[in-house]
């Protein structure tokens, strides 16, 4: 297990008696985290990482056998907890680390408390059920298409879409910066796993308290997918923030923290 430690970056912050794992979202990585973590340092531990082929994580250790699907990542999640020997954890994911995280949590429940999603989506494609996800398929396919072709080109589009805030365009810039600092051949194949997943299913089998933190308008999950989620989450609560874009983490770190610490 010792080189989970390097592989996956693994951080270990603050002080506490209860431990909060905080992981990231597709093209991000643990520095994600640093204007949340203040607020939680002096009363928990928190655990920070890097899946692997993300941030600093050992590279080397990806493979499209393993990380073609959620399952790698389930996997990666679970070594660290393993390796810090840990029980009874918050963990808090962003974006697509909120499905991950629960996958986690149904097949190893004993090792989780609580949980707090940032912009969950269980399916972002539209069905033809009537499930609203925001994305068509042709949307997604010229979106994998274009970070083929231009991966930059792709990062400078999707970053002040992702942020939604013109009004302070150096976080815009840093999260254009930490997409393209990314492999682009590995952050194309974990969009082609996020964007085309379906977790719908696996919705009942959940049972963690879990806290859905929604942004208003946000480019990447709409409005109908926190509420599908809250339905469809037994033990949820929804909370509508006023932080717009997909990253409230970093925009609006204030009101981020003050929910989740409410919820604790």
């Amino acid at each position: 297990m010792n080189d989970v430690r390097a592989r996956n970056k693994v951080k270990v912050i603050g002080e506490g008696a209860q431990t909060i794992v905080f992981a990231h979202g597709f093209g991000c990585d643990q520095s994600m985290w640093q204007f949340i973590t203040p607020y939680f340092e002096q009363k928990y531990r928190l655990v920070l990482f890097d899946y692997v082929g993300s941030g600093n994580s050992d590279l080397s250790a990806y493979s499209v056998e393993k990380y073609g699907t959620f399952r790698g990542y389930v996997q990666d999640l679970l070594d660290v907890i393993e390796l810090l020997q840990l029980t009874d954890i918050i963990f808090v994911g962003h974006s697509v680390s909120s499905m991950i995280g629960m996958l986690a949590s149904i097949e190893r429940p004993e090792l989780f408390g609580k949980m707090v999603m940032i912009g969950p989506s269980p399916r972002y494609l539209n069905d033809s059920d009537g499930y609203f996800g925001g994305f068509e398929r042709s949307d997604i396919t010229e979106l994998l298409e274009m970070m083929e072709m231009n991966f930059s080109g792709w990062a400078s589009f999707m970053a002040p879409l992702a942020m939604n805030n013109p009004h302070l365009p150096e976080l815009t810039q840093d999260l254009e910066r930490s997409f393209i600092a990314a492999d682009p051949v590995i952050t194309r194949e974990f969009a082609e796993v996020t964007f085309l997943s379906d977790h719908r299913k696996s919705l009942a089998e959940a049972a963690v308290p879990t806290l859905i933190l929604q942004c208003s308008d946000d480019s990447i999950v709409p409005l109908q997918v926190g509420e599908y989620l809250h339905k469809n989450l037994k033990n949820s609560e929804l909370r509508l923030m006023q932080a717009k874009g997909h990253y409230p983490h970093i925009s609006h770190p204030e009101e981020t923290a003050a929910l989740i610490n409410e919820y604790l």
